[in-house]
């Protein structure tokens, strides 16, 4: 479940892959709505937020089910084999999204690799929340970026370095060892977060050498508090080293984080907005990821053929990209203290999968993921603030008494077709299939197996913004993304032209834990599920080739 975060007018992709993984700076689509607010006088603000919106503006965060739940397609001479470090001296220019011109992110070549040791540490640094910091603290970051800034351009440590360095492992800078034509890709996979974790750990390291302090530490962008889903005010000093100008201006403040972005803006009241952002939250952060697997993805090992990733050539280009991903982080931090079965895979080829980094004294640097799953490990911990959406288990769309007449109609909706009888097919309307549920085999199976929802083979163009929605059991149409009955989301966002294979389409698939959807909508005990997948930007674009239940160990 990688996060996934773009800035509206771009376009973004939903668990969260807030996966949701980036900002993007390039304008994809360019909409500039100018769309009054009308809301109830008790809906206008939040009674616990200083703030007035006079406008509907809102930012995008998908948060991610597509990029880490889905399946990469093996090599049939594939081993399993973890993804080695790439050679730097083989990295390539690749085309920039929507372009023909193409972009040399590839860093300074070396021939000395050091191997990655934790570091000794006696006192922890704690990464704060963005919008709660002071001034000095202000004052010390924006002078880090100063002078990463004024590092010649040929070293690994400067700023524009350092965010190629998210550029060459995302649009096709290095191919695998031994295979020309498959590139290293770490979104969309397991290799998501831990890679993320050690980009920002050395860009943090680089932070702290420039200003001569070891217990500097990054901020993160709260956006998963009502008090933090607007972009922090120190971002958006057009005098600081942290704004980048080439950041929408109607994405600045008052503007409010969307998670349920459908590629235009609607007349959503600015709390109602954070409020229905609280309860996607908790889906994709409780419900939809109790396992390792439907949390930081699929398997990717060598000889894999990896998904395509986003166009973000330039996303680290913005320093507000560094604060986002330490929520990414953080998330992933949180998510391990949940309880159940909320723990790191131990799958030998994602605990040695390796990658390369410039550290803070611009040596090259082979680092393990195994080495990086605990950050207490690596010398620093997040802030201790709220965390809402803990509290914001979603409610069902209609009244239990409903549901009940719902179950007394079951002859007529059993006449739903199953997902065999019209499947495959494009998602060009509003598609409901009864979907059969597996047997259980004991009690045992029944409390510790997850059911999992898989729509596979979705099959897209990539440079198509597209988006549907999934809803389980809501017959009526009648619910909304605040309901239980809402699943999640499937998103793509467009990949431009900078791929050097040519491929123009790819497929996919998108898995959604529903055990508790189930439980909530007193459904346990059925047999089928009524599953929707309602399209809501570019359905004639999407195919989908199977629906089917599982269950996930």
């Amino acid at each position: 479940m990688a996060f996934f975060f773009t800035l509206r007018p771009s376009t973004s992709s939903s668990p969260f892959s807030i996966k949701l993984s980036h900002i993007r700076t390039i304008k994809i689509h360019n909409h500039h709505h100018k769309i009054s607010c009308k809301c109830a006088n008790n809906d206008q603000e939040s009674p616990s937020l200083d703030i007035k919106f006079d406008r509907r503006n809102m930012l995008c965060i998908g948060l991610g089910g597509l990029y880490n739940a889905a399946t990469l397609a093996s090599s049939p001479f594939a081993t399993a084999t973890p993804i080695p470090p790439p050679n730097i001296n083989e990295c390539t220019p690749t085309v920039i999204p929507n372009s023909t011109s193409t972009t040399n992110c590839c860093p300074p070549t070396t021939t000395e690799i050091i191997d990655f040791k934790l570091p000794p540490f006696t006192t922890m640094s704690v990464r704060p929340a963005a919008h709660l910091v002071d001034e000095a603290y202000i004052s010390k970051y924006n002078k880090a970026i100063e002078l990463m800034r004024a590092l010649p351009g040929d070293d690994p440590r400067n700023f524009m370095q350092q965010a190629n360095v998210h550029c060459t492992y995302c649009v096709e800078g290095y191919h695998q060892p031994g295979s020309p034509n498959l590139e290293i890709q770490i979104h969309q996979s397991w290799l998501f977060y831990p890679w993320h974790r050690y980009y920002l750990y050395f860009f943090e390291k680089i932070c702290q050498k420039l200003i001569d302090d070891p217990t500097f530490a990054l901020p993160f962008w709260n956006w998963d508090s009502r008090q933090g889903m607007t972009i922090p005010s120190m971002y958006t000093n057009i005098n600081s080293a942290l704004y980048d100008r080439n950041r929408d201006k109607d994405h600045m403040p008052p503007a409010v984080v969307d998670f349920n972005y459908n590629g235009t803006d609607s007349n959503v009241c600015p709390y109602k907005q954070m409020e229905t952002n609280l309860k996607i939250m908790y889906r994709n952060m409780v419900s939809n990821s109790k396992t390792p697997k439907l949390f930081l993805g699929s398997a990717y090992r060598l000889g894999d053929e990896p998904n395509p990733g986003g166009g973000f050539y330039s996303a680290a280009r913005d320093p507000l990209f560094f604060a986002h991903h330490g929520n990414v982080d953080r998330m992933w931090s949180i998510w391990k203290t949940l309880g159940g079965r909320r723990h790191d895979i131990s799958d030998p080829d994602f605990l040695d999968a390796s990658f390369l980094f410039y550290d803070e004294n611009a040596k090259l640097v082979r680092v393990n993921v195994k080495d990086c799953l605990d950050e207490k490990k690596l010398g620093y911990v997040y802030a201790d603030v709220e965390i809402p959406w803990l509290n914001s288990r979603p409610k069902p769309g209609v009244s239990s008494v409903l549901r009940k007449l719902g179950k007394a109609k079951a002859t007529e909706i059993i006449t739903i077709r199953s997902p065999e009888e019209v499947l495959p097919s494009k998602l060009d309307k509003v598609l409901k299939v009864m979907v059969k549920r597996p047997k259980k085999k004991s009690m045992k199976e029944k409390d510790e197996v997850e059911e999992v929802l898989v729509i596979r083979g979705i099959e897209l163009e990539k440079d198509v913004y597209a988006k549907f929605d999934v809803y389980i059991n809501d017959n009526d149409d009648m619910s909304t993304p605040e309901n239980t009955e809402f699943g999640g989301s499937f998103v793509n966002v467009p990949h431009g032209g900078y791929t050097r294979h040519g491929q123009k389409k790819f497929k996919t698939q998108l898995r959604l834990s529903i055990t508790d959807i189930l439980e909530d909508l007193d459904a346990e005990d059925d047999d089928h599920v009524l599953v929707t997948l309602i399209p809501t930007s570019a359905g004639d674009d999407i195919k989908i080739d199977e629906i089917k239940i599982e269950l996930d160990d």
